[in-house]
């Protein structure tokens, strides 16, 4: 589902203080000193102080006062038992450091102003104002070190230029030769005389030399540095490795002949970083490690025919950068949406295009949702004047992938359930009935993205669960966005039996990605994909720049300008970005041949997701965020190190290391994991799946507030 713009099926004194809180009064609050006992007295005003909290996590405050107070402006780390009142100000201030503490976990102190109103006295004797009280706190700490592979620094250490790539046949520089079993080439066996063993492998090796020099030389060719191998082969250096290939196959005395291919020191590969002009503002594949995924691509395995159904508001065919992508009308491409009143519906029929109404300028949330699944690499058909002859990549690539789209979601971003149950029937494969027609599609979708959802309830949404059921039992794949409801509500049909729930995750400036805060979180919730930062947020962590300005955390692929009527670009963010990013992968595996059925590419899926927030499953990342590289068994990119370190409630915080690998950090109390690993794939999250790992668990508190992590093996 997106957030942006809409879619989908709606889509903190006194004596009685903790021992670590200790309040020096200002001192108009005692009175002077006469040498006779004072009389106590309740003051009228309140003043400005400091209230240290130290190291505890709450504090207790009771300050004489005659009048009424209350607190104005609370920080938000802080929570007090009582916010007004008459007489003394008394109230139990407690800290939740973690919510302010920052990404670097460099900070040792929190401090933040509690501001207080109060008014005292009546008629000429009454008084008001208010007071800062600047509430601090000592944060914990975890130390520690990572320890990887030994570095050095020297002007005399050069760096060597990666080897070139190719995919044609490996370069031979000559022949292996193996000649069949003959009396002049048996060894001897059983022989007790060692010299004489000797004496007879020698002349089977002058044997087999002269036999290939004899036979090259009938055929023209010259064999230099010829050299036994055994007593029946022989690799000879040739300039013509064809020609003498051709000729050692003619001797009936060869048994066989392969060139002598050349073989190269394995370095690690570079990723495939795309070249489309609007390529390198799609952050979301290379935290996902794509760009080992298509180098793997480039061995051509990606061969299996995949179907993705996309059921959406349908999709733009005329989009250049989805040509050739999609399945077209009479292909089973099909539009079921059988409402009429909502001034585009004309009744179910083969032709999903996402159309233009009155009133509506921008945004094909179908397209954008392929787009992500399949858009084209490299040029593309001219367009417009103003267009990108290359615009953005999909994640698929070369695979042999395409999008079957069926229109469920009208062009006011509206859909029924009952239309979606018939969608994923229809894009199961499953026989539906269409304008009182039994259908169905010549291309069953063996993965169905269901970026839509709403808040109905379980017994509303029987239909649709029952469709999911239907089409798992038809063996599809059914993913769906979980929701963008900033709650713990389930959404469906993503919370339907069979389905899987998709949440969203952005970036952090971390090495870890952190859950959306529009994401809903509930038990049904498989996995997590990028869907990007609540546009309210406008998180830049992705470091690009669009038109001059820092580019928000949002998911950018293709959409539809339907005041020019033409086709652009689109910047959209929600759980319908992330669940698509799933049902790609689902794609791959399937396309690959790492999985076979449904059930198969979902545990695969599910295995080497990379683990948030708490340690195992989680309502808010499902098993975790998907892991394109570690599913795919894509080969190694990168060979970086470093730490990962995350709270149990998802947030994530990237101590420095120093030059020895050395970190503090100081955080607030709670249960986090700390992570040291390597980075294979490129992606900046270190310790996934099929990457080294040293992982540590510790819990940080009032009674624990250090903790030393010790030595932890990245390698």
């Amino acid at each position: 589902m997106s957030r942006h713009p809409a879619s989908a099926l709606l889509g903190l004194l006194g004596l009685t203080l903790l021992s670590a809180c200790d309040v020096t009064f200002t001192p108009d609050m005692n009175p002077p000193d006469t040498g006779t006992t004072p009389v106590p007295t309740t003051p009228t005003t309140l003043a400005d102080r400091t209230v240290p909290l130290a190291q505890a996590a709450s504090a207790t405050l009771n300050v004489p006062f005659s009048g009424t107070w209350s607190a104005v402006s609370i920080p938000a780390w802080l929570r007090l038992s009582q916010q007004a009142g008459s007489g003394n100000v008394a109230f139990t201030v407690t800290a939740d450091r973690s919510l302010v503490t920052p990404l670097a976990a460099d900070q040792q102190t929190l401090s933040a102003p509690l501001t207080l109103s109060w008014s005292s006295g009546t008629g000429s004797a009454a008084r008001s104002g208010t007071v800062t009280w600047t509430v601090t706190a000592a944060q914990y700490s975890v130390t520690g070190r990572v320890t990887a592979p030994a570095q050095a620094q020297g002007n005399d250490i050069g760096t060597a230029a990666p080897p070139a790539r190719t995919d044609t046949a490996p370069e031979a520089r000559g022949v292996i030769v193996r000649y069949r079993a003959t009396p002049d080439t048996l060894g001897i066996q059983g022989t007790p005389d060692t010299r004489q063993a000797q004496q007879t492998q020698q002349a089977q090796w002058q044997t087999v030399t002269r036999q290939v020099a004899r036979t090259l030389s009938s055929a023209g060719l010259t064999g230099q540095a010829i050299r036994p191998l055994s007593s029946r082969s022989v690799a000879v250096q040739v300039s013509d490795v064809p020609a003498a290939l051709a000729a050692l196959r003619a001797d009936p005395s060869v048994e066989s002949v392969t060139p002598d291919v050349i073989l190269r020191a394995q370095a690690t590969a570079a990723p495939v970083t795309p070249t489309d002009q609007y390529a390198p503002l799609q952050w979301a594949y290379p935290l996902t490690g794509y760009g080992a995924v298509w180098r793997d691509m480039e061995s051509g395995t990606y061969s299996k025919a995949v179907t993705v159904a996309v059921i959406d508001t349908g999709v733009r065919f005329d989009h250049p950068d989805l040509k050739g992508q999609l399945w077209q009308p009479g292909e089973g491409a099909m539009d079921l949406i059988t409402s009429t009143g909502n001034g585009d519906g004309d009744g179910p029929d083969t032709d999903p295009t996402d159309p233009a109404v009155p009133g509506r300028s921008t945004g094909s949330h179908g397209t954008h949702v392929t787009g992500i699944i399949a858009a084209r690499w490299g040029l593309n058909d001219a367009s417009c004047a103003a267009c990108s002859l290359t615009g953005v990549v999909g994640a698929t690539r070369t695979a042999n992938v395409k999008v079957l789209p069926v229109r469920v979601i009208d062009a006011t971003g509206n859909a029924t359930e009952s239309d979606v149950a018939l969608a994923i029937r229809y894009a199961a494969g499953l026989p539906v009935s269409v304008n009182g027609v039994m259908t169905r599609t010549p291309h069953a979708a063996q993965v169905i993205n269901l970026s839509l959802g709403g808040a109905t309830s379980a017994a509303n949404a029987q239909e649709m669960c029952d469709a999911v059921q239907d089409a798992t039992a038809a063996g599809s794949l059914v993913v769906a966005a979980a929701g963008n409801g900033y709650g713990t509500l389930p959404y469906y049909p993503a919370a339907c039996p069979g389905a899987v729930a998709v949440a969203s995750v952005t970036l952090s400036g971390g090495s870890a990605p952190v859950r959306s805060t529009f994401s809903n979180a509930y038990p049904q919730v498989q996995l997590a994909a990028p869907g990007g930062a609540d546009p309210y947020t406008q998180g830049t962590f992705n470091g690009a720049a669009l038109n001059g300005k820092p580019m928000p955390d949002m998911i950018l692929s293709t959409s539809w300008d339907y005041q020019k009527n033409e086709p652009n670009y689109e910047l959209e963010v929600g759980t319908s970005q992330a669940s698509p990013q799933v049902a790609a992968l689902a794609a791959l595996l399937l396309s690959k041949g790492v999985t076979s059925d449904a059930a198969g590419t979902l545990a695969r899926l599910n295995a080497t997701a990379t683990d948030l927030g708490a340690a195992g499953r989680d309502d808010q990342f499902g098993y975790g965020l998907i892991n394109a590289a570690a599913a795919l068994n894509a080969p190694a990119v990168s060979s970086g190190h470093g730490l990962r370190l995350q709270d149990a409630r998802g947030r994530t915080y990237q101590p420095a290391l120093d030059t020895l690998g050395r970190f503090q950090a100081w955080l607030g109390d709670g249960i986090y994991r700390a992570v040291a690993g390597e980075d294979l794939n490129g992606n900046g999250i270190y310790g996934e799946t099929g990457e080294r790992r040293d992982e540590r668990s510790f819990t940080l508190s009032d009674t624990q507030p250090g903790v030393d992590l010790g030595d932890m093996q990245a390698r």
